[in-house]
C-alpha cells in the first residue's frame, strides 16, 4: 500500500511531503499510456493530479472564458472547449477527435454548489439561475446526469467523477440512487468512496465524494480497490508561509478575532460564545496546530494567531497547487477553491494504477 509502511507487523502512517511541488520540476519523466479528458475543469487541480500519477490529459471542457484561459495557460491542452458541457453533448461526432472517443479516464467535477452543507441547498434544486460558476444562467444540480450523457457519447473505460459530501447527505442520496441507475443503464459498473483530504496527505479538511465507474466490457472487481488512506495529518503552521492581508480593525469581524479563543473555529464561534446573535459561521478560523478547514471559493479564512487573513501562499499549499502556478490575474482562493486538490486525485488514480486495469494498453 501507498499509504503506509510496516514496522515490526504494525502499520505506520506516511509523512506526506508531496504537497509542496512544481510543475516545472516535479511531473514523472516516465509517463502511463493513460489518457484523460476533463470536464468541468476548472483550473486544472485534477488535471495537475492525473499528470501527477504519470497520465497524459489531451483536453479540457469548461463554461467559464475566464477559468478557461487559466487553465490553457497552464496546461496547454490538445482540446480545448470553452462550452457549457450541454452544447459539448450536442456537438456531432464526426467534429470531435478521434481521441475523445478512446479515453482511459473522463474526468468531471460537476459544480457543487446547490449540495453544499454550507448553502441553501433543496431551495435551489431544479432552479435556473445565475450562479457564480461559469457566470452563466443555468440549473447545478442536474449537471452529474448532463455529464453521464458525455459518457455516453464518449464511452471512456473509466470515469472519475468527483463532488462534495453534502451529495451524500440527507434529500440529496436520491440523486446518489439516479446517479447509479443512470450510470448502469449507460453500461457501466459504478462505486462510490468518500475521501477526506487530511488522511490522503493534504493539509485541509476537505472531503469529497468520488464515483468511480468501468465500462462493462472491463473485467475490474471494486473489492480490489483498496480507498482508504492514512497519512499523518498536515497541520496548518507546518504550511503557514508569507503575509496575510490585513482587517479592517473597525469592524464586528476584527474585534471578534481578538477575542477568539483556541476552541473558536469561526466568528460565529466567537459571536455565540459571548452572547451574541449566531451569523458568520463561513467566517472561519484557522490555528497552527490543527489542520486547516476546507478551503472555499469565496475565501474568507483568518488566523487565529496573527489576526490576519490566511496568505495566498496558504492557499496554494493548503489546495496542492504548484508553487509556479500561474493565476493570470485572478483571484487565488477563487481558482483553488473551485478545484479539486491536484494530490487527492494523484493518491485515487495511484490506487486504480495499482489494480493492473490500466496495464496493456
Amino acid at each position: 500500500m501507498d499509504n503506509q509502511l510496516m514496522f515490526n507487523g504494525f502499520s505506520q502512517s506516511l509523512k506526506s511531503t508531496d504537497w509542496k511541488w512544481t510543475k516545472s520540476k516535479d511531473y514523472p519523466q516516465e509517463k502511463h499510456q493513460i489518457r484523460v479528458f476533463s470536464c468541468f475543469s476548472c483550473g486544472g487541480g485534477s488535471t495537475m493530479g492525473y499528470k501527477l500519477a504519470g497520465c497524459e490529459v489531451i483536453g479540457n471542457c469548461e463554461i467559464d472564458k475566464q477559468m478557461n484561459e487559466v487553465y490553457v495557460k497552464n496546461h496547454h491542452p490538445k482540446f480545448n472547449y470553452c462550452m457549457d458541457i450541454r452544447d459539448f453533448n450536442n456537438l456531432p461526432d464526426d467534429e470531435l477527435p478521434e481521441e475523445l472517443f478512446n479515453l482511459d479516464i473522463l474526468d468531471g467535477s460537476p459544480p457543487c454548489t446547490t449540495f453544499s452543507m454550507a448553502g441553501d441547498r433543496e431551495d435551489t434544486w431544479g432552479k435556473k439561475k445565475k450562479f457564480r460558476e461559469g457566470q452563466a444562467e443555468q440549473t447545478l444540480d442536474d449537471l452529474s446526469f448532463v455529464f453521464i450523457e458525455t459518457v455516453r457519447k464518449l464511452k471512456p473505460k473509466c470515469v472519475i467523477m468527483e463532488n462534495v459530501e453534502g451529495l451524500l447527505l440527507g434529500a440529496a442520496w436520491t440523486y446518489v440512487q439516479r446517479i447509479y441507475k443512470e450510470f448502469m443503464d449507460a453500461g457501466y459498473q459504478i462505486n462510490h468512496y468518500l475521501c477526506k483530504g487530511e488522511h490522503m496527505g493534504v493539509p485541509q479538511n476537505r472531503h469529497r465524494a468520488f464515483f468511480i465507474a468501468f465500462r462493462s466490457d472491463v473485467q475490474f472487481d471494486f473489492y480490489q480497490l483498496n480507498m482508504c488512506f492514512d497519512y499523518e495529518p498536515i497541520l496548518y503552521g507546518d504550511i503557514k508561509e508569507g503575509i496575510g492581508a490585513e482587517l479592517v480593525k473597525d469592524t464586528q469581524q476584527y474585534r471578534m478575532l481578538c477575542q477568539a479563543e483556541h476552541c473558536d473555529h469561526s466568528i460565529g464561534d466567537v459571536l455565540e460564545r459571548t452572547g451574541h446573535k449566531k451569523r458568520c459561521f463561513n467566517d472561519k478560523i484557522v490555528w497552527e496546530d490543527e489542520v486547516c478547514c476546507t478551503i472555499p471559493g469565496k475565501c474568507n479564512i483568518m488566523r487565529g494567531t496573527d489576526k490576519t487573513k490566511i496568505s495566498k501562499e496558504d492557499i496554494i499549499h493548503a489546495q496542492t497547487f504548484p508553487e509556479d502556478y500561474d493565476f493570470n490575474g485572478c483571484n487565488v482562493g477563487y481558482i483553488c477553491g473551485m478545484s479539486v486538490p491536484p494530490v487527492m486525485i494523484k493518491r485515487i488514480v495511484n490506487r486504480l494504477i495499482d489494480t493492473g486495469v490500466f496495464d496493456n494498453e
